[in-house]
């Protein structure tokens, strides 16, 4: 059985590249790009290896004035955003966004890198920069596991439908998969365990990876993908972060997998909040 990870290893973008795409976008949006290319592959961090995260949602909302002091929290509740958790970074220096986007790396990695973070929003004034991090409160109604599982599979599937690009692979419009209740217990089993466990990651706190899960749930496949996410309350909201980030687009779009099974799962007291896995598989 071979296993395709959620995202395919693409050739690092260099700093400078990103900025020359997009000449006209503000040192702001810029640097929010910065920070959503080094989520989107493995980075170094603290002694330990991230995993490739989706990209995280520019929020109006979150661009709070980088010269202001004050309550947080306050802050938020008077622009609306009903946070569960949030983080400020300030820097005081940079003259850009690559030099804000270095010192980011060299001290706030762990902050940038946390997949407990959705949404974003950076303000600068001079060589003043606050970037704020922030989840919100869970406020989607959501059905029962299997349920949303397959409002996933049928967003995945109307994705599929269509040609994208995805980073720098373009793919034609594929077939529909069909669900899978086999691939759909390994995903609940997997998801469930990040949730309890307060983790985010492809391979389990036994050391599983999501071919071992599919095997042992009693999929006899020949190759398994997984596509992950944490902190998101709707589908929508799920499949469109994997269709912002390369390898997760590329998986979701791969004309090769032809099942899916998938579950969502919620732990107040985890980091992420909740957390949702997508099993891909071909007989």
């Amino acid at each position: 059985m071979r296993f395709i990870s959620s995202v395919v290893r693409l050739a690092a973008l260099s700093l400078g590249l990103v900025f020359a795409a997009s000449a006209l976008a503000t040192e702001e949006s810029q640097l929010v790009e910065s920070i959503n290319v080094y989520r989107s592959q493995a980075q170094r961090c603290a002694g330990q290896v991230s995993q490739e995260l989706p990209p995280l949602t520019a929020d109006p909302r979150l661009v709070l004035s980088a010269s202001s002091i004050g309550d947080l929290q306050q802050a938020l509740a008077r622009a609306n955003y009903p946070m569960v958790s949030v983080q400020a970074i300030s820097l005081s220096g940079p003259r850009d966004a690559q030099s804000a986007m270095k010192a980011v790396q060299e001290s706030f990695c762990q902050v940038v890198l946390s997949p407990q973070f959705i949404d974003i929003g950076v303000s600068r004034e001079g060589h003043e920069w606050r970037i704020v991090l922030a989840r919100p409160l869970l406020t989607g109604r959501l059905g029962d596991w299997q349920a949303e599982g397959q409002k996933l599979l049928e967003t995945i599937n109307t994705a599929r439908a269509q040609p994208r690009q995805c980073g720098g692979q373009a793919f034609t419009a594929t077939t529909p998969l069909a669900w899978n209740a086999t691939l759909a217990t390994a995903a609940e089993t997997h998801t469930r365990a990040m949730a309890n466990n307060n983790f985010f990651d492809h391979k389990d706190r036994d050391g599983r990876t999501p071919g071992d899960r599919a095997e042992l749930a009693g999929y006899v496949g020949l190759q398994i993908g997984e596509n992950i996410a944490a902190g998101h309350d709707t589908v929508r909201r799920v499949v469109d972060g994997w269709l912002a980030s390369p390898g997760h687009c590329a998986n979701l779009m791969n004309p090769q997998f032809r099942e899916l099974g998938a579950a969502y799962a919620v732990d107040p007291k985890s980091d992420a909040g909740i957390y949702w896995t997508a099993m891909f598989g071909v007989q």
